[in-house]
């Protein structure tokens, strides 16, 4: 197995600290045992303390369409505080990825029948109300700043891309479907969920994202960000001519067996480069869930190469996990548990935030089609499928805190998702004659 060694950061017990600081500290976590538990008294979940002491929580129903639970129900999704105090002074240290550093050190769990992304969606429901205003307001006092090596520079990007893309294709090969697309799919909102197969729900995304960029034969086509090449192919079959861009080393390597193998290697080129170093001009670009790569400060180049890659008249197909331009605004300069332990480097774009700075290159936003509940299930089935095949991708490199880690990111989005608070969208941009000079 090909492997790049993992760059997760492990959490690590306490150290021992002078007895000032730990004072200091000791005060600290009996305020974040406060809050924790003002927290919880707004959310619909149990919390359940070692000796089965519930804390007090909300009413509501588990999940949509299950029947309602009052406190202590079997029917309400539970959590198990397994060393709270320690828990405590973890929040008190670090805030902002706390909850999922305790997830990862056995801190916390999911009770036995509990499924850990119902656990987290009513929590990714009332994100803003989860605590009061007032304190929200202080968040800028806990936020840590995104490290210098992770708004996106071309010196750190490789790096940033390789942490997670570049872990070992057999691991991604493990639990994604046969199509080896790291995307949401799209399943057809006319047949039932339990009836449709992941791989064709991805075939359906890959073609409604060619049949946004226009390929057919003879379609000189760009892809930023390869993937595995599934899309290429797809284009390929078409009759398009693809150039394909990527920094990931280890994907570019199985993309070009997989092309070669399906017989297109006349038709598909992969090239490990920036995409800002890509040169002419194309008929259609696309780029799928790459932008959030990129980093903020980069966003402005990264629609101005879009921009002069495309030909006049010619069309961008983009899609991109989004949040709304509120929660944007208020986490763009947070770096939390998702950038320091899976994406380095990521941040989600708001639409506003796309329409503004595509408008800014002389790009306009042609049609959009959101399906965040799509990416949830998606979601769902990785982690289930992860879960299942963990036996098979353990080793010394991936460990029981690997799979912690993958297990709560999986779960966590997939309550964003579910929850409303994360979407993902395809978007079909178009040239305009306004717009910075190309």
């Amino acid at each position: 197995m090909t492997t790049h060694t993992p760059t997760i950061s492990r959490p690590v017990p306490a150290p021992v600290v002078p007895s000032s600081s730990a004072t200091r500290l000791g005060a600290r976590a009996l305020a974040a045992r406060t809050l924790f538990r003002m927290a919880a008294r707004r959310v619909p979940v149990d919390i359940a303390l070692p000796d089965g002491t519930l804390l007090p929580a909300a009413p509501g129903p588990r999940r949509t369409g299950a029947a309602p639970g009052g406190h202590g129900s079997p029917a309400r999704p539970r959590i198990e505080l397994v060393r709270p105090e320690a828990f405590y002074r973890r929040l008190a240290r670090e805030p902002k990825v706390g909850i999922g550093e305790g997830y990862t050190s056995g801190e916390w769990r999911a009770a036995p029948g509990t499924d850990l992304a119902d656990a987290l969606t009513p929590y990714a429901e009332r994100v803003e109300a989860v605590l009061p205003g007032w304190l929200l307001r202080l968040r800028r006092f806990v936020d840590q700043p995104i490290p210098g090596t992770q708004r996106g520079a071309r010196a750190h990007t490789q790096a940033n891309i390789a942490a997670h893309y570049d872990l070992s294709n057999e691991l991604f090969a493990a639990f994604l479907d046969p199509t080896l697309t790291y995307s949401s799919a799209l399943f057809d909102p006319d047949l039932p969920l339990p009836e449709q197969d992941l791989a064709d729900a991805q075939q359906r995304k890959v073609q409604a994202v060619l049949d946004l960029a226009g390929a057919r034969r003879g379609t000189r086509l760009l892809e930023i960000g390869t993937g595995w090449g599934t899309l290429a192919m797809e284009a390929a079959r078409r009759g398009a001519d693809v150039t394909t861009v990527t920094l990931s080393v280890e994907q570019a390597d199985l993309a070009r067996k997989r092309i070669a193998e399906a017989g297109l290697g006349d038709r598909v080129e992969v090239v490990v480069q920036d995409y800002r170093d890509v040169t002419g001009r194309y008929d259609a670009v696309v780029s799928v869930e790459m932008i959030e790569a990129v980093g903020e400060q980069y966003w402005p180049e990264y629609f101005a190469t879009l921009a002069r890659l495309v030909r006049p008249g010619g069309s961008i197909a983009l899609q991109s996990i989004l949040m709304s331009h509120d929660r944007y605004l208020a986490t763009r300069n947070s770096y939390g548990w998702i950038q320091k332990h899976i994406f380095p480097g990521g941040i989600i774009p708001s639409p506003t935030a796309i329409r503004q700075h595509a408008a800014a290159a002389g790009l306009r936003v042609a049609s959009e089609h959101s399906f965040g509940p799509d990416y949830a299930e998606t979601l769902h089935r990785w982690r289930d499928t992860f879960l299942a095949v963990w036996p098979s991708i353990r080793s010394e490199q991936f460990d029981e805190t690997f799979r912690l880690t993958w297990e709560f990111y999986l779960a966590y989005c997939e309550a964003g998702f579910r929850a409303g608070y994360l979407d993902v969208a395809q978007f079909r941009l178009e040239t305009t004659t306004t717009g910075v000079a190309r």
